[in-house]
């Protein structure tokens, strides 16, 4: 083989070769697209601050013990780790991501060289690294629509929006210039009700992004599962009712006056409110079975498949549960408070050895 051939065959190699990382790098970082019907967390917890997010086995949540940083575990509580620094909310979970709401001040990997991020909307791999900003913005709440994550978006000169933006951070824009809870979505629509014209039930079809009256009624926060818009009925005092969207027929669930509420399989947890007995109390989503859970004034409600964690009013601690679906047993969070002194205790003794 002469010298000229050489020089070719080894041009054309080295050419192989980068064609193939370049291909590689490309196809590594390209973010594989969900189903359309993929959704990122039940709408019930997070119109409770999406604080717990449960996929696969495996509970993503903010610990209320460590300044709501977020943290993951089994749902039994077992097997704690620490992602990061700074408050998350609206916590969402699909395929091999993350993606939450933060404020400002948050680090990656518990604070130890990583780099101060702005408050925003990001994504992360289910270890809470790679962590990549998709909107530098305060938002109210999220919630991941097949490929996009809708949110209400509140800026100071503006006001309220629900804006969008594709997983892979593409295709960000402005849907509506209104206030839209895009928490509860459900085969291609998000279910709201209507907060400036009318309180009826609207639904926002995702693949045109336009907006029809589902059912004209007084509602508020509704919840669509197996048929059924539980809602709170703004006409009636708040009471919890819901509708049935196949037979135009209402049930009243209970008169009294709530202030949230959270549906899960066949239970509602919700926050009776009362000037002197107030209450969280669940039941059967038929309303039948209804017992307290534990006398006072709580919010936040967050179910998993093990438990329902919630907090005192204006106390983000403890923070308690109960079983989801066995005997009421309230007892505290021992495993995240725990496991949030035994972080601030490393994290002391690592401030101490620079």
């Amino acid at each position: 083989m002469t010298t000229k051939q050489k020089n070719i065959l080894f041009l054309s190699i080295t050419g192989v070769i980068l064609l193939i990382l370049f291909l590689f790098v490309i196809l590594s970082s390209r973010i594989p697209m969900n189903d359309e019907f993929t959704i990122g967390n039940t709408p019930g917890n997070l119109n409770n601050g999406g604080y717990f997010c449960e996929m696969d086995g495996r509970v993503y949540f903010a610990n209320a013990y460590d300044n709501f940083a977020l943290y993951s575990m089994n749902p039994d509580e077992t097997d704690l780790d620490k992602y990061n620094e700074g408050a998350v909310s609206s916590i969402n979970a699909a395929g091999n991501y993350l993606y939450y709401a933060q404020v400002s001040g948050g680090t990656d990997s518990g604070g130890i060289g990583g780099a101060v991020r702005m408050a925003g909307i990001y994504r992360s791999n289910l270890k809470g690294k790679s962590v990549v900003g998709l909107d530098r913005c305060d938002i109210v709440s999220m919630q991941l629509c097949g490929n996009y994550l809708y949110y209400e978006k509140y800026d100071k000169q503006i006001g309220t929006s629900l804006d969008k933006v594709r997983i892979d951070k593409k295709d960000k824009q402005t849907v509506a210039e209104a206030i839209i809870n895009p928490n509860c979505y459900l085969d291609g629509k998000i279910y709201y009700n209507g907060a400036a014209e009318d309180h009826y039930l609207h639904a926002l079809d995702i693949a045109t992004d336009r907006d029809s009256v589902v059912w004209q009624g007084n509602i508020w926060n509704p919840i669509v599962q197996n048929g059924y818009v539980y809602y709170m009925d703004v006409a009636e005092n708040y009471r919890l009712c819901r509708y049935n969207l196949s037979t135009d027929v209402v049930e009243v669930l209970t008169n009294d006056r709530i202030d949230m509420f959270n549906v899960y399989d066949n239970y509602i947890y919700y926050q009776v409110s009362s000037s002197d007995a107030p209450a969280l109390k669940r039941m059967l989503t038929d309303g039948s079975s209804q017992e307290t859970v534990r006398d006072g004034v709580y919010q936040n409600i967050n179910i998993t498949s093990h438990y329902v964690y919630f907090n005192s009013f204006n106390e983000s601690t403890p923070v308690y549960k109960t079983s989801t679906y066995g005997p009421i047993n309230v007892t505290t969070f021992d495993a995240a408070r725990e496991a949030a002194l035994e972080n601030m205790d490393l994290k002391k003794k690592d401030g101490e050895e620079e």
